[in-house]
């Protein structure tokens, strides 16, 4: 059995906790050396390193998701699949630590899961949706609104607001996660010969939306990855933990690492943003497609 699947085995939860423990954070020299040594000559040893290395990466990751209902067992099994997955495509020349890589794999991956999991039903197809479903009961609870029943107004309005979603997609989405699974082959009312089924219209997007939209998505991660490949080591470096990193790391934080003042980081972090943004607009309308500016979290 491999230390990756050991979270998936009956009552192995307290061993795989011990075992992420027994491996030692890297230095970046060391994880720099473990990641060209799986890359290039697929090095298992290095592999191993190099993943059980952020073993607690995924368990803390995974603890995040713990009020879904799914077992940490689960989630933390589904994170390893991310880290794995992360570990096969991670080029350690593009400038970064794989910690900044892996975490958008691992929670892709436990999103996922949970996604097909938490209900019968699907609960996200759109990545709004996706924002919506994982954003939703923090807001709620944030705004004190804890009961089962529809939203107030002036919450469905400060939700979508806040997380640039249509309010009818906010009282669904509450409505959806406030009920149960029933069965559709129920009869409508209880009794007759109409099920609720009988009733659904198909609001599945058509076999030309999926395709653009997938086209849609590849080009802005190659646009995106083009366009940080402009700015220089620092620039891209800073502008990553900064703005893309799980836990963003402070100006005084990058001010001591670079030996600059905190307002020369907020300098170099903003001008990194408007290069990156021009690129990828210039680059946009090279190819005459139009695409929105890459997600960045505001500094």
């Amino acid at each position: 059995m491999t230390l990756l699947n050991i979270a998936q085995s009956g009552g192995g939860m307290g061993r795989y906790l011990e075992e992420a423990k027994r491996f030692p954070m890297l230095r970046p020299d060391q994880e720099q050396d473990l990641a060209l040594a799986w890359r290039d000559r697929r090095d298992e040893e290095a592999l191993r390193q190099l993943t059980g290395s952020h073993l607690r990466l995924v368990i803390k990751i995974a603890r995040g998701f713990a009020g879904y209902g799914l077992p940490a067992s689960e989630l933390i099994a589904e994170g390893n699949v991310g880290l794995m997955q992360a570990a096969q495509k991670f080029d350690p020349d593009r400038g970064f630590r794989f910690a900044t890589y892996a975490i958008w794999w691992i929670r892709a991956s436990i999103q996922e899961y949970i996604l097909h999991n938490w209900s019968m039903v699907k609960m996200g197809t759109t990545a709004a949706q996706k924002k919506l479903f994982f954003n939703l009961r923090r807001l709620k609870g944030r705004m004190e609104e804890l009961e089962q029943g529809d939203l107030s107004p002036e919450t469905v309005t400060s939700i979508a607001t806040e997380l640039d979603v249509p309010e009818t997609e906010v009282v669904e989405m509450n409505r959806r996660l406030s009920m149960g699974d029933s069965s559709l082959n129920a009869a409508v009312g209880g009794e007759g010969d109409t099920d609720w089924l009988d009733l659904l219209s198909d609001e599945r997007p058509t076999q030309e939306a999926v395709v653009a939209e997938a086209d849609e998505m590849a080009l802005r991660r190659r646009l995106l990855g083009q366009a940080l490949e402009k700015l220089n080591d620092r620039e891209r470096q800073i502008l990553l933990e900064r703005r893309l990193a799980e836990e963003p790391a402070t100006l005084e934080v990058l001010g001591e690492r670079y030996d600059v003042s905190r307002e020369r980081i907020r300098q170099i972090e903003a001008r990194a943003f408007e290069k990156l943004q021009k690129a990828v607009l210039n680059a946009s309308q090279a190819l005459r497609k139009p695409v929105r500016q890459p997600m960045l979290a505001a500094g």
